[in-house]
């Protein structure tokens, strides 16, 4: 695992942690569902364009996205 240092504005920080408290979880596991949220996104926009590869192929990734996530 990584560590990560960001700047944010203090009012910024200051918000995200509330975010992250009213959802129930720390601050550092939110950004980490953040990350997996905008990774999937960059992912399906990239890698499961209809025209490249096969569709089982992507379902499969898709699946292991999936598990990854729930994991």
């Amino acid at each position: 695992m990584s560590t990560l240092t960001i700047r944010l504005a203090n009012d910024q920080h200051e918000r995200l942690k509330a975010l992250a408290s009213a959802r129930g979880t720390s601050l550092n596991k939110h950004f980490e569902e953040l990350s997996a949220r905008a990774l999937a996104e960059f992912d399906a926009e990239t890698r499961f364009r209809p025209d490249r590869g096969s569709e089982r192929r992507r379902l499969d990734v898709l699946d292991h996205l999936d598990r990854a996530h729930k994991g």
